[in-house]
């Protein structure tokens, strides 16, 4: 069931610390891309986000903080069990960091740490949407702690899933909204993936 946005002082999973990333400036350009088209979930109120605005407050070393949209809140999804959200071991990265252009995705193994061969994030995305009429379709979603580096300079986004079959406090017709709403962020993503520029 949706529920009215909370304010983020109140939770603190809406206020992402960036005091460990070497370079704060070059997070903050990279998150900003994926604003409102990436749902936020938070796992001490469990509810879902997928209207919102990324702010950076004006003093130093302040956390970026995800304000949902307070006129709609019918885009924030309550009830939403924290043992349906997953980690999934992919990362969005710019390609500059494996000699590529543009964005790509690649999985880390939790055995070996190895990474898997890089997609084309346009591609990954496609191959995502043509999924999604699955039983259990992939459902990314960013949590506190998903923006990170992949080096010592490079920021990068790690994705948790919504395990929609895992869904146990809500109905059948509220998961399918729940898939409904991350499948056209992702839909607006996947439109705009080309003209995403990394500096």
């Amino acid at each position: 069931m949706s529920a009215p946005a909370l304010n983020p002082r109140s939770n603190a999973d809406l206020e992402w610390n960036l005091d460990k990333l070497q370079s704060r400036q070059k997070a903050r350009e990279f998150v900003l891309h994926f604003e409102s088209r990436l749902c936020i979930y938070s796992d001490s109120v469990e509810q879902l986000y997928t209207n919102y605005t990324i702010n950076f407050p004006s003093r130093d070393n302040a956390p970026l903080v995800i304000l949902p949209n307070p006129y709609a809140f019918h885009d924030t999804y309550s009830s939403i069990n924290s043992e349906a959200v997953r980690d999934t071991g992919l990362f969005i990265i710019p390609g500059e960091t494996i000699g590529k252009r543009g964005l790509h995705i690649v999985q880390r193994s939790r055995k070996t740490n190895a990474l898997s061969p890089a997609i084309p994030f346009r591609n990954a995305l496609r191959k995502i949407l043509s999924s999604q009429a699955s039983d259990d379709p992939f459902l990314p979603v960013l949590v506190k702690g998903d923006l990170r580096e992949f080096d010592s300079t490079t920021p990068c986004l790690h994705l948790h899933r919504i395990r929609l079959n895992q869904l146990e406090r809500i109905s059948s017709f509220q998961r399918n909204s729940v898939k409904r709403a991350i499948n056209e962020n992702l839909y607006n993503l996947y439109r705009n993936s080309a003209d995403i520029q990394l500096s």
